[in-house]
């Protein structure tokens, strides 16, 4: 098992998407519990001009970590109900990022954030040098089909089905 490095979350969103499928979401808890789940699909946001991408009304309080360095996490809450997990990819001031939006044990995006207590304390946090969470390659070698983003009816139509969405074939 290897942590994956820094170099990779610089890399553009939509190389990282797909190579993140496969890999393994840890997340460690205080009392020592840790979870490993196979990432099973990811999809991609990606830039201000992206209409289903938060960076698309410019950088925001809420927004920001998407203008950062690749590496960190972006979590917020959904619909004031569910927080979602994205890990932010490329370079600075270029905002984009990769949903997590389903793991091997948890098919949705709140539902692995809640099962792996993952919140808002976890925003901005370093992948590559996190004791909480990370990702990891274990060298399983992931075959993906792409789709339609879900849940972005208020996109414009060529974001709306743009095929931003990675899914690992079963």
């Amino acid at each position: 098992m290897t942590k994956l490095k820094l170099d990779f979350y610089l890399q553009d969103a939509l190389d990282v998407g797909p190579q993140l499928i496969g890999k393994l979401l840890v997340r460690k808890l205080n009392d020592g519990t840790i979870f490993k789940q196979r990432i099973t699909e990811t999809e991609v946001y990606r830039g201000e001009e992206d209409s289903a991408c938060h960076a698309r009304f410019g950088k925001t309080k809420r927004s920001s970590p998407l203008y950062e360095s690749g590496g960190i996490t972006y979590v917020y809450l959904c619909y004031g109900i569910h927080y979602l997990f994205n890990v932010v990819t490329g370079k600075k001031d270029e905002p984009q990022a990769v949903l997590i939006r389903t793991v091997e044990d948890y098919n949705g995006p709140g539902k692995l954030t809640k099962a792996l207590h993952i919140n808002k304390e976890l925003n901005e946090i370093d992948l590559s040098s996190s004791n909480e969470i990370w990702i990891e390659d274990d060298g399983f070698k992931a075959e993906y089909m792409t789709n339609k983003r879900v849940g972005i009816d208020y996109a414009d139509d060529y974001y709306k089905f743009i095929n931003w969405r990675f899914i690992l074939k079963k």
